[in-house]
C-alpha cells in the first residue's frame, strides 16, 4: 500500500503557499448522515461559510467503513478534496507518511491548540515526527447503554442500572414482544460493542493489556473468556434486531421496539433529532453501568495537499473554526459528542452529556482501539465479530482463539 501511496505523490505534488486571501469553496468529505449527524455539520458549514468562503459538502453515506476507501482513493489518484473526515487515530497514517497531508503545525502553533485540546492525546493522535496534521473536533466515547424508558415499562420491570440488570431484564422485554437489544449489521457495529464489553466490564489494565501490550495472557486467558460470554448474551439478545444501520438501531431504542442499545454518544444527536429527553424518556449508562469510563475517539479533519493557493488559504480557515469556542459549543450540543476544547461553555448539555463531561472531568479516560490498533486489525476485527453476531455456529471459545490471532499479528 505504501508503495502506491508514494507513486501517488507524483500526481498530487503540489507547493503550499500561505497567505492567500481569496474566499473560495471547500469541498469537505464525511460520512455523517443521519438526522442527528447532518443537524451537526450544518453547524460547521454555517460557521465556516461566515468566513466568507463557501463549505461544499461531500456527505458518502454508509458509514466510515464504506466512506474511508473513497476518501482514500481520491486522494492516492490525485483528486484530493479539501478536507476530510476520519477518526482519531492511525486511519491516516499512511498517507501523512507518503507525503500527501498538509502539516498544520503552523496554524496549531497560531491557535494554541497545544494549550486549550484536552486530553493532550486527542492532539497527539493527529502528531507524526513532531508535526500535527489534523484538526480535532470533537470526542466521541463508545461506552454507552442506551435505554428505552418506555420499554422497560412496557415490560413491567425497572430500568437496569448496570449489565447484569439488563441482561436479566431480556426475558421479559422478549416476553412483551421487545428485541432486548438493538444492534445494526454493520461490522463496525459488532465489533465496537465487544469493545465496550472489554474496557466496561474487564476494565482499563485489561483493556490496555489486551489492545495495548497485545498480552497473549490476558487475550487468552480465563478474563477474556468471561468477555466473551457476556459477547454470546449481547448476540442472544440481539436475535430479531434485523436493520442494518445503526442510527435505524437507535430508532428503536426511541420508538420502544427495543429495549437498549450499545452505540457511542453520537446515539444522542438522533434522540434530540426526536424531541427525546434524556433521564424522561431515555436513560444512558456509562461503562455500561460498571466501570464509567470512556475511550477518547472520535472525528478529526485532515487537509490533503493541493495546488490551489486560494484553497489552501481556506483550508487554514476551516482548521481555525473548526477549534474556534463558538462553534465547538454548537456542533457538540448537535452532535451528542464532547468538545476537544477544555475551556469552552457547555451548561446547555443534557443529564447524558453532563455525564461524560463528569467522567472526562475525573481523568476516567483511555485511547480508543482506533488509536491502539492499526486499521488493518481493526478490519479484522470487524470481520471476527461481524461474523460472530450473525451467526449462532461460532462458539465464545472460538472466537476468542482468532481475536488472540489477529491482535498477536498486528504491528
Amino acid at each position: 500500500m505504501m508503495t502506491r501511496f508514494r507513486a501517488a505523490i507524483l500526481a498530487a505534488s503540489v507547493v503550499l503557499p500561505l497567505g492567500a486571501a481569496h474566499a473560495t469553496d471547500l469541498e469537505v468529505t464525511h460520512w455523517w448522515t443521519s438526522g442527528g449527524e447532518a443537524a451537526a455539520v450544518a453547524e460547521l458549514a454555517k460557521a465556516f461559510d461566515a468566513t466568507g468562503n463557501k463549505w461544499v459538502d461531500g456527505a458518502i453515506a454508509g458509514s466510515g467503513g464504506t466512506a474511508r476507501p473513497i476518501m482514500i482513493s481520491r486522494i492516492t489518484g490525485g483528486d484530493p478534496m479539501g478536507a476530510t473526515q476520519f477518526n482519531h487515530g492511525r486511519q491516516a497514517e499512511e498517507l501523512v507518511q507518503a507525503g500527501l497531508m498538509r502539516d498544520l503545525t503552523d496554524v496549531a502553533t497560531a491557535e494554541k491548540w497545544k494549550d486549550v485540546i484536552r486530553p493532550s492525546s486527542l492532539l497527539d493522535a493527529c502528531t507524526i515526527d513532531g508535526k500535527i496534521y489534523c484538526a480535532p473536533v470533537n470526542i466521541h466515547s463508545w461506552q454507552w447503554l442506551w435505554l428505552s424508558n418506555a420499554a422497560f415499562k412496557t415490560a413491567g420491570v425497572d430500568v437496569p442500572k448496570n449489565w447484569d440488570e439488563f441482561v436479566a431484564a431480556g426475558p421479559a422485554l422478549e416476553k412483551a414482544g421487545i428485541i432486548p437489544l438493538a444492534l445494526g449489521g454493520q461490522a463496525w457495529q459488532s465489533a465496537g460493542l465487544f469493545d465496550v464489553l472489554l474496557l466496561s466490564l474487564g476494565g482499563k489494565d485489561f483493556y490496555l493489556k489486551a489492545y495495548g501490550d497485545k498480552d497473549e495472557a490476558a487475550l487468552t486467558g480465563p478474563d477474556m473468556a468471561k468477555i466473551f460470554k457476556a459477547a454470546d448474551d449481547a448476540r442472544r439478545m440481539a436475535k430479531g434486531s434485523n436493520v442494518q444501520d445503526w442510527n435505524q438501531a437507535t430508532n428503536l431504542v426511541i420508538t420502544g421496539k427495543a429495549g437498549g442499545q450499545i452505540m457511542g454518544d453520537w446515539a444522542q444527536g438522533e434522540f434530540q433529532i426526536a424531541n427525546q429527553k434524556a433521564g424522561t424518556d431515555y436513560s444512558c449508562l456509562p461503562g455500561l453501568g460498571v466501570n464509567a469510563m470512556i475511550s477518547t475517539g472520535g472525528d478529526a479533519f485532515y487537509f490533503p495537499l493541493l495546488k490551489d493557493e486560494a484553497k489552501t488559504e481556506a483550508q487554514s480557515v476551516l482548521a481555525k473554526t473548526i477549534l474556534d469556542p463558538a462553534t465547538q459549543v454548537a456542533f457538540n450540543l448537535k452532535k451528542g459528542s464532547l468538545p476537544v476544547r477544555g475551556d469552552v461553555d457547555m451548561s446547555a448539555t443534557n443529564d447524558c452529556m453532563k455525564k461524560g463531561i463528569d467522567i472526562l472531568a475525573k481523568g476516567s479516560v483511555v485511547k480508543s482501539a482506533d488509536e491502539l490498533l492499526s486499521a488493518d486489525i481493526q478490519k479484522q476485527k470487524e470481520d471476527l465479530f461481524s461474523e460472530f453476531f450473525s451467526s449462532t455456529t461460532m462458539t465464545p471459545e472460538d472466537a476468542q482463539k482468532r481475536l488472540a490471532g489477529i491482535i498477536a499479528s498486528a504491528e
